[in-house]
């Protein structure tokens, strides 16, 4: 980049320079968290190396994570207001500026594809363009005053003190208020607001209903005291927790592939609703309130937390991406939620119930894959964005859906006949009721996805489906009638 003053004609506009910030203002994210959760899917030890970095300065740090992460810029939650103002500006003879204290690769790499900016300047791994060290390289460039400069953040105070004209962007009331104090022409652009029902659809509440499962060996046991009880709540409450901040990291690590699918790239973080800043805070806050809990029900429930979070995990840097294992997975994950229950309650765990748990719950994992699967040959894709699967593998994926709770079925059958059954319940026999609904619920869910009628996740699905819950209330009428007739 050229970095003498521009000296050719200029328009007849009061300020012939527009310069844009990208952070928050071009783009609804932030690019520093963007590579860093790029990097760190790519490879799960790169917060420690960029730990590394940062000892060289934030500069530094940002090249490199530049430099290990991939970041699609085409798909990247650009600001259309922001993208049309740039637009009307140029178009009226100004120059255009894009300069942040992102990286500059990263910068260049957006502005080529944009194709609305002159020129463009970034932090270069020595220098971190920010704040003062904008200001100066504006007024060395085009001299104080003679530039309008657009930004979002306290930090570009120090420009707009220099700046012939003050632009903000989605600015808090005191932020518009101080740049009023400096510049009482100055424009604020409102293009979208905060919603706190975007923060609330990245924690997936709906997903909670998932955590029922602990609740499971109370319910086997029947074992309804107020300990026990209470201790499942509790336990219910801290996989919320741990669980929504499983979500949010999965969202972090996966803004690519979301960003490339049709339905996924809405999701909060992918669409810019919720800044990935807020994200990285709200995953670490759910997780320590989770974490906390889980200490207060006792070391065993504790300890189970813990592998669960490592799985879990390990499942979003990398396991996911791996086929079959990720099934294995996500029915483990499943599984480890009745553990948990038990290790609250401190009740003793059936092995009908285990086994019963990891068929039937691998089962739902291929049908998972089975929907995506579908939905990708519908959409003339060879494979799923980040998974290990192609279409050809369709069929084996739904043999191993049909196998699996098939034999779930099986299991449960069986445990009905087992002379524990027996002593425990009063009518047992009113339990082959659920192994009848079972038997038609898993068919005709694995027909349901093999018509690509199924959403991402069966349980979600099962949750809206009518049918579903129908279901479910003949299941919760026969263990009834087994319990009380």
């Amino acid at each position: 980049m050229d970095e003498a003053v521009v000296t050719e004609p200029q328009p007849d506009l009061p300020c012939p320079v527009l310069a844009v910030d990208l952070d928050g203002t071009l783009l609804r994210s932030d690019m520093l968290f963007e590579s860093l959760w790029s990097a760190c899917a790519r490879n799960w030890h790169r917060p420690f190396t960029a730990a590394l970095a940062l000892r060289q300065g934030k500069a530094a740090l940002k090249r490199h994570l530049t430099e290990h992460s991939h970041i699609d810029v085409t798909t990247l939650p650009y600001d259309s207001t922001v993208i049309d103002h740039i637009r009307q500006f140029r178009a009226a003879g100004g120059r255009t500026v894009l300069i942040t204290a992102s990286d500059r690769f990263l910068a260049e790499e957006i502005a080529d594809h944009l194709g609305i900016f002159d020129e463009v300047h970034g932090s270069d791994g020595r220098t971190n363009l920010k704040a003062g060290a904008k200001a100066t390289l504006l007024n060395d460039r085009f001299g104080a005053g003679h530039y309008a400069y657009m930004g979002d953040s306290r930090a570009d105070l120090a420009i707009w003190d220099q700046a012939g004209r003050a632009i903000t962007v989605n600015a808090s009331r005191s932020l518009r208020a101080a740049a009023d104090a400096l510049d009482p022409g100055a424009e604020h652009l409102a293009t979208h607001r905060a919603s706190w029902r975007a923060y609330m659809q990245a924690l997936r509440p709906h997903q909670w209903v998932k955590n029922i499962l602990v609740f499971m060996p109370l319910l086997a046991a029947h074992a309804f005291t107020p300990g026990a009880v209470l201790a499942s709540l509790f336990a219910f409450a801290a996989f919320s927790l741990v669980a929504s901040a499983v979500y949010v990291l999965n969202d972090l690590v996966d803004l690519r592939a979301d960003r490339a699918h049709p339905r996924k790239r809405e999701r909060p973080f992918a669409a810019g609703r919720v800044p990935i800043a807020h994200g990285t805070m709200m995953g670490a806050g759910m997780l320590a309130g989770g974490t906390l809990i889980a200490l207060a029900l006792g070391g065993p429930f504790f300890l189970v937390m813990l592998g669960y979070i490592g799985l879990t995990t390990a499942y979003s840097m990398g396991l996911k991406r791996r086929k079959v294992i990720d099934i294995c997975v996500l029915a483990g994950l499943y599984t480890i939620r009745i553990i948990a229950g038990g290790a609250a309650t401190g009740l003793p765990l059936s092995v009908w119930m285990l086994a019963f748990s990891i068929f039937f719950f691998f089962a739902l994992a291929a049908v998972k894959r089975q929907a995506e699967l579908v939905d990708n040959l519908k959409r003339q894709e060879p494979g799923a964005s980040g998974r290990d699967y192609s279409v050809e593998d369709l069929p084996i994926i739904s043999m191993m859906a049909i196998g699996a709770g098939y034999v779930s079925v099986l299991v449960m059958a069986l445990y009905v006949n087992a002379p524990t059954t027996q002593e425990l319940y009063s009518l047992p026999e009113a339990l082959w009721g659920i192994c009848c609904v079972l038997l038609y619920w898993l068919s005709r869910t694995v027909m349901i996805a093999h018509r690509g009628e199924m959403h991402d996740d069966p349980v979600v699905y099962a949750a809206r489906d009518g049918i579903s819950r129908m279901s479910f209330l003949l299941i919760a009428g026969f263990a009834l009638a087994a319990m009380l007739l």
